[in-house]
């Protein structure tokens, strides 16, 4: 598969649009809200959809709901659970970070091609950067989820300098796999599979890149009584906005990182991908924050 740049090439095309969210049980999904808000902004004629293969007639097979969307005339798709992974094969070419981190969150479709991009990996690292105090500790972190979107995340906590990623996912074989790829393009010495939630007695913060916490996944990743005020804790679950992990985190007195910044700048990314405009942030939070 071949491997391309980013790129908008939709920018200046004068043409409606039309995207969608693609995934399951995705309704509390603020996605399609803060992409049209963005769009209303830069006034682009611009339609964002929920394709749920929930409450939709899809077929099985992920290169099958990419030939039925394309032929619907979607020209860009966003992709969550349980897609993020099944779409690649079915695709044309990766942006570099789709291919790093093996995981596509956002497809635009070019002519006859299918590009395959990852912005979450971009969304966390902003979030990351902006949102916990530059002096937080780094020596070692314990990451809580080893699908796609635990490997974005990974990706993007050693390449904001954590010294050593612990990585614990209910998939054992999945979780050294994470391992084995973040080792060969990172190094050994930095990421190993955790035996254990009781590890995080050692780390200095937490990042959940589960599912557990979503409304349709309640409960925390963790058991309460190990998170320390000590730590400082991340979740990559915006809905609702304050997870019961950060609730209990908030309540030792840890530095805390919502979901929310996460969710905020991979759109962002992803509009831009689509459309080729810069949209206006102060336009799309109030979307995603809407009933939260």
């Amino acid at each position: 598969m071949d491997v391309t740049r980013a790129r908008s090439p939709r920018a200046g095309s004068g043409h409606s649009f039309r995207a969608g969210l693609l995934g399951k049980g995705i309704g509390g999904s603020r996605t399609p809200g803060m992409h049209m808000a963005a769009a209303r902004a830069l006034g682009i004629d611009y339609r964002y959809d929920f394709i749920d293969a929930l409450e939709r007639d899809l077929p099985e097979d992920a290169g099958a709901i990419l030939d039925v969307l394309e032929a619907e005339s979607y020209r860009g798709l966003n992709v969550t659970y349980p897609f993020k992974q099944a779409v690649i094969p079915h695709l044309d070419a990766l942006s570099e970070e789709a291919q790093l981190v093996g995981a596509v969150n956002t497809i635009v479709f070019e002519g006859d091609r299918r590009i395959g991009h990852n912005t979450d990996c971009w969304g966390f690292a902003r979030s990351f950067r902006e949102g916990l105090a530059e002096n937080v500790a780094r020596g070692r972190v314990l990451l809580l989820g080893a699908g796609g979107a635990g490997g974005a995340v990974a990706h993007a906590l050693l390449d904001e300098g954590i010294g050593r990623l612990l990585i614990l996912d209910p998939d054992e074989a999945r979780a050294g796999a994470l391992v084995d790829s973040l080792a060969h393009h990172f190094s050994a010495e930095r990421v190993e599979a955790a035996s254990g939630v009781e590890v995080a007695a050692s780390v200095d913060g937490i990042v959940n890149a589960s599912p557990v916490g979503m409304e349709k996944l309640p409960g925390c990743p963790l058991p309460e009584r190990l998170i320390s005020p000590g730590h400082w804790v991340a979740d990559i679950v915006y809905f609702p906005p304050r997870t019961e992990l950060i609730v209990a985190a908030e309540a030792k007195g840890c530095a805390v990182l919502p979901g929310t910044g996460m969710a905020l700048w991979q759109a962002v990314r992803a509009f831009e991908l689509f459309t080729g405009e810069e949209p206006d942030i102060s336009e799309m939070m109030p979307a995603l924050m809407a009933a939260s």
